[in-house]
């Protein structure tokens, strides 16, 4: 018995890491932190990327330690028109997209009485308007290809629930569930549609933080569940469970209960 469970589970991981083989994956936010974690764990499992991000030289460095079948785009999401050039390159380049995985995200902690508006805005503008101008990029791409894509938003379980210190972060991510829902809703028949929930990972925007982060992993376990997440069926891919069982349950509770313990929250 334990012999033919180790066989099914060698034969099942190895379907699992091969599976990206002969896929096209466009990774926005590809340079740091989670998403170049995931880069890397999907390059290892057989696919070929599309790295994007601002940072054009940390991209050509990635390139270069990945192999020459990836290439780099360098992308800011904030402009639209610059969008959908790149999108267009990277199908000219391949001939096809497969996947777009929109890891990018700004973020710096801050409480409302207290916002920096500049950098509310720049999180609004990279957030959510960016990946709003992924989406209107791509869905054109998509509609012309004879299988059908995937596009997977990362949002946040900052997003479940109102937090003291959380915004306009916790916002922005609040709108990608929703955004994310809302393309599922409309778009599913045509589109994949996943939507991926990290609680805390370990990267240079979760180092800003000062107070502790429990649960918190590593962005190589973050892209090993997101790796294996985007294989399944299911629309969400949340983790640590643990966290964000408890932060799910948070959420259906009636306001009067749930609004109380933020409070507490604050106050601790």
């Amino acid at each position: 018995w334990r012999d033919r469970f180790r066989t099914h589970h060698f034969h099942e991981k190895t379907i699992m890491e091969q599976t990206y083989s002969n896929k096209i994956v466009w990774v926005i936010g590809a340079s740091s932190g989670i998403g170049a974690a995931l880069a890397k764990e999907l390059s290892a499992r057989g696919a070929t990327l599309a790295m994007s991000a601002r940072s054009k030289n940390t991209l050509e460095t990635m390139t270069q330690e990945l192999g020459s079948r990836h290439k780099s785009f360098a992308l800011d999401i904030t402009h639209l028109e610059q969008t959908i050039s790149v999108a267009q390159e990277i199908k000219n380049t391949f001939g096809r997209i497969d996947q777009i995985i929109f890891m990018a995200a700004a973020y710096t902690p801050m409480k409302i009485d207290q916002m920096d508006h500049a950098l509310a805005k720049q999180m609004v503008d990279v957030n959510i308007t960016g990946a709003l101008n992924v989406i209107y990029a791509s869905l054109p791409i998509f509609k012309t290809q004879p299988t059908r894509g995937m596009i997977a938003l990362c949002a946040s379980v900052a997003g479940y629930i109102g937090l003291p210190g959380g915004q306009p972060y916790s916002a922005t991510k609040a709108a990608l569930i929703n955004l994310a829902e809302s393309l599922h809703a409309e778009c599913s028949q045509t589109i994949d549609v996943k939507l991926i929930c990290p609680g805390f990972v370990k990267t240079p925007l979760t180092d800003k933080n000062t107070f502790n982060m429990p649960f918190i992993i590593t962005p190589q376990q973050a892209a090993r569940e997101i790796a294996d997440g985007l294989l399944k069926g299911g629309f969400e891919i949340h983790f640590p469970k643990k966290f964000t069982f408890f932060l799910k349950f948070l959420r259906l509770l009636p306001y009067r209960l749930q609004l109380g313990i933020t409070r507490h929250l604050k106050s601790s």
